[in-house]
């Protein structure tokens, strides 16, 4: 039996990895593409997520109260740790405060001082990251670590989110490259592989 990091892992290479060419958000063009969502938004996947996530968080001692990130690729995230957590609060930040109702950036959990880790589904530049841990202690949090499910290792992303994140610390479950490996084994007709995953 697979690990749930290592099912994890299959279920990213075989439905939210593409190659081929692609235009990325910041305008680069990239031979491969990630969208975590096909997997994050997936039950299995939801639920792996969530596992591999408290794993994560309860291994580096971060004991947060509620953990958030940016809308739109961390919300399912947030959903699939709390559930799994059975305590662990969830919050989203808003791109930009909305203009009608309360007017807040944070939605759900809003305790000031509360210890919160931020999660993102991909990073690249770092830029909807490093937002969200912005947003997070503008409001009042005390943000202890910072997550995201894969980094692409672009130059600049992994500096940025530190930057933005420290003293807390940021790490990835797992890097394009990780994904890009598995994705090939699964697709080379001379390897067994992941066995294949059914929706």
């Amino acid at each position: 039996m697979p690990s749930p990091r290592q099912e994890l892992l299959g279920l990213l290479a075989a439905k939210s990895f593409r190659l081929g060419e692609f235009k990325l958000s910041s305008g680069a063009m990239s031979d491969y593409y990630v969208d975590c969502r096909t997997t994050t938004l997936h039950p299995r996947g939801a639920k792996l997520t969530g596992m591999v996530f408290l794993e994560e968080i309860n291994r580096r001692g971060w004991r947060p109260q509620a953990i958030g990130g940016l809308t739109m690729g961390a919300d399912p995230i947030v959903v699939a740790v709390s559930v799994v957590s059975g305590e662990v609060h969830g919050f989203l930040v808003r791109k930009a405060e909305k203009e009608h109702g309360t007017g807040q950036r944070i939605e759900g959990f809003r305790e000031k001082g509360a210890r919160v880790v931020i999660v993102d589904d991909v990073c690249t530049t770092g830029a909807s990251t490093v937002q969200a841990i912005e947003a997070a202690r503008e409001f009042g949090f005390n943000v202890v670590g910072v997550m995201c499910l894969v980094e692409r290792q672009d130059a600049g992303g992994r500096p940025s989110v530190e930057k933005a994140a420290a003293p807390a610390s940021f790490i990835s479950v797992f890097t394009a490259a990780d994904v890009r490996k598995e994705h090939v084994l699964q697709n080379d007709e001379t390897s067994p592989g992941m066995p294949a995953i059914k929706d």
